[in-house]
């Protein structure tokens, strides 16, 4: 009974150990800034890691009175590709964490 106790106390430190490195990993990504584009980088929007769109940038070419449906299609399509690309970095370093585990709605 006693080694199971060394192991379980063992386990335990390493769980908390893992968390501080998921809590700090979670603050970096938070200050990570991607870029999504549209329209061959006629417009352009930064996020960060938490989700946030920080910047929306439109090159002065773009901007046409009359196509204001074109414009508003490109900066869509622009912060999905912030937002994707924000998903798929947060999957990359958050999931060095989660290996073979399963953990559903946890990030």
């Amino acid at each position: 009974m006693r080694g199971g106790m060394g192991n379980m106390q063992k386990m335990m430190k390493q769980m908390q150990k893992m968390q501080k490195d998921m809590e700090k990993a979670q603050e970096e990504l938070v200050e990570k800034k991607v870029e999504g584009t549209a329209g061959g980088g006629m417009v352009t929007v930064i996020a960060n890691g938490n989700r946030e769109i920080l910047e929306v940038n439109i090159k002065e070419e773009v901007v046409d009175p009359e196509d204001i449906e074109m414009l508003q299609d490109l900066i869509l399509a622009a912060t999905n590709d912030a937002l994707k690309k924000v998903e798929e970095m947060t999957s990359q370093t958050m999931g060095q964490f989660t290996k073979g585990m399963n953990m559903p709605g946890l990030f």
